[in-house]
C-alpha cells in the first residue's frame, strides 16, 4: 500500500530515503488522480522493498506541493538521493510510470 506522506514526514519518507522515491501529489475531487491512484497502489506492492511508493494530498499539504511547484495534479514524482530525477503529470498509463522508476533504480 502507498505510504501517506504529509508535509510533516516528507523529509523522513523521502527526501532521506536511501532508495528511489515516488511521490503521487494528488485531491479527492481531482477525476485522473482516481484513475491514477490503483496503479500508485499496485507499483506500491510491485516495487514493495525496491523503492518507496506514495501519495501527498495537495489540499491537507500545501507546503510540500509548494515547494516543488505542483500546480497540476496529479503529478508524479520521481526522486533519488532526495532529489527530482523525474516527473509525470496527468493521467498516464501505469508502464509509463514504471520505466521512469526503472530508468532511476
Amino acid at each position: 500500500m502507498a505510504l501517506e506522506i504529509t508535509d510533516a514526514n516528507f523529509e523522513e519518507l523521502v527526501l532521506k530515503s536511501d532508495k528511489p522515491v515516488v511521490v503521487d501529489f494528488w485531491a479527492e475531487w481531482c477525476g485522473p488522480c482516481r484513475m491514477i491512484g490503483p496503479v500508485i497502489e499496485k507499483m506500491a506492492g510491485d516495487y514493495d522493498g525496491k523503492a518507496v511508493i506514495g501519495k501527498v494530498n495537495v489540499d491537507q499539504n500545501p507546503g510540500v506541493s509548494a515547494q516543488f511547484g505542483v500546480r497540476n495534479i496529479p503529478t508524479v514524482l520521481f526522486l533519488k538521493n532526495g532529489e527530482v530525477a523525474d516527473k509525470s503529470v496527468g493521467a498516464v498509463p501505469e508502464a509509463q510510470l514504471k520505466a521512469k522508476l526503472d530508468a532511476i533504480m
